[in-house]
Parts: structure tokens; C-alpha cells; sequence
């Protein structure tokens, strides 16, 4: 199993909503680095779920439901998107200064590429994440 994460900014659609839609397409992406990531994902792969400009934190544990397929946003084929289930919801949120000030997440996608919509986990970065938000 691979590991993922995927920001989303709360207004325009929070973990809340996810969770109240029981699924979701994750569409929309346009950069090359996030859709290779895409391309990757598995069913059943996890997935961070990060609110990104407000609240700054990874709030849920999402999975992979369906793996890539042409991106329904755009007729170029070149586009994907992938399909999500809310899994988890964390039980203390890990906000981005956090993950900055500890050294085993100097290397995060998160950390080092902020600008990434669908960046990769390495396994040591999710057990260090589990355990700062409570799921350990």
C-alpha cells in the first residue's frame, strides 16, 4: 500500500462535507507532479486529507475507492481523477508548523513542494504523522 495526501480548502470543500457525501471524485487537478501521483494511486491506498489556506492541518484519513480514470472536468484525455471514501477522521489535527518543526518531515511533499494539490507519504512520514494526530 501506498500513501498519499490531497489538499482541498475548506470553503470550497472540508472533510465536513466529504464525510456528509460518503465519496467524492477528486477532479479539477492540472499539475503534471499531481497528476503523476494520481496515475499511482491504488484501491485502497490511504490518503491524508490536508485543509490547505485556512486551518493548515491534516484532518481525516481518506481511500482510495476507485483508481484513475479520464477526468470528467475536461476532454483532454491526458487529465485524471480518482474517486475517495472518508475513512478516518483524525482525533487531533496536524497543522502545517508542526510538521515544519519536526525533523522527520523535513523531506514531506507538504513541507518541501507547499504548492502540490496531490503529494506522495512516505511510510515513516505516516506513522510519524499518526502519531502526532492521536491514531496510534
Amino acid at each position: 500500500m501506498a500513501y498519499w495526501l490531497v489538499k482541498s480548502e475548506p470553503f470550497k470543500y472540508s472533510w465536513e462535507q466529504f464525510e456528509n457525501d460518503k465519496q467524492t471524485t477528486w477532479d479539477g487537478v492540472r499539475n503534471y507532479t499531481a497528476r503523476i501521483n494520481l496515475r499511482a494511486m491504488k484501491r485502497g491506498d490511504e490518503v491524508l486529507f490536508y485543509h490547505s489556506n485556512e486551518g493548515l492541518e491534516i484532518v481525516g484519513i481518506a481511500k482510495v475507492s476507485k483508481e484513475a480514470y479520464q477526468d470528467p472536468t475536461t476532454e483532454d484525455e491526458a487529465w485524471v481523477a480518482v474517486d475517495l471514501k472518508p475513512y478516518k477522521k483524525m482525533k487531533r489535527p496536524v497543522n502545517l508548523a508542526t510538521m515544519k518543526a519536526h525533523p522527520g518531515l523535513a523531506n514531506m511533499d507538504l513541507v518541501r513542494l507547499g504548492r502540490l494539490s496531490v503529494g506522495t507519504v512516505k511510510e515513516d512520514e505516516w506513522k510519524i504523522i499518526m502519531e502526532l494526530g492521536g491514531m496510534k
